[in-house]
């Protein structure tokens, strides 16, 4: 890697620990200036605002976490339904990327940002859309194998999950407690188990 993309790389990354700890309004160029000491000079040869940058960052950090740890688990799975509470599992216990005490990055900048900026509300939705579709697959092909005829579409199983997957983030966030994820994936497996 190039000195270049290295200094780009650096604000990206050091500039998501910053946002996801601190929030996307609370965190300065400033901040993120002095943490990754970089000139004015170099941040600005590489993104032309903060909100550039930010976009860059759901791009390039959150994107390709995202895609490993939300959406490729649920890919080329012989067991669908159980994979799903598999992810679910490994992202509120295991995935150490994802910290108690910030919730969900995904998340938070969703509702931080999107009010806003019409930038972050397209890549976000794309983002989200990808995970919400590999759920979907997952549920049609859990139906499909068992022949199953069920009153739930794969969207409305979807959006269920991954609503009450960001709601427990935030239970966690506010409680700093892995408590209620331990009674969400209990409630979760019940859910779950009418596929079965």
């Amino acid at each position: 890697m190039k000195k270049g993309s290295k200094t780009r790389y650096n604000i990206l990354e050091k500039g998501f620990d910053l946002i996801y700890k601190n929030g996307y309004q609370a965190t300065s160029i400033d901040e993120i200036l002095a943490t990754t000491k970089v000139t004015k000079g170099a941040f600005y040869y590489h993104f032309k605002t903060k909100d550039d940058m930010g976009v860059a960052i759901i791009k390039e950090i959150v994107k390709p976490i995202i895609q490993e740890n939300f959406i490729a688990p649920l890919q080329n799975t012989s067991k669908p339904i159980e994979e799903i509470y598999q992810m679910i599992k490994s992202l509120l216990l295991e995935v150490p990327f994802l910290k108690l005490e910030y919730g969900c990055p995904v998340s938070n900048l969703t509702q931080e940002m999107t009010p806003w900026n019409i930038e972050f509300t397209n890549v976000l939705n794309k983002l989200i859309l990808e995970w919400q579709i590999a759920i979907e697959n997952c549920i049609k092909k859990e139906v499909n194998n068992r022949n199953l005829l069920n009153d739930e579409t794969p969207k409305q199983v979807a959006f269920f999950i991954i609503s009450s997957y960001w709601g427990i983030r935030n239970f966690g966030k506010i409680t700093k407690s892995k408590d209620c994820y331990l009674v969400y994936l209990k409630e979760l497996k019940v859910y779950l188990s009418k596929f079965f």
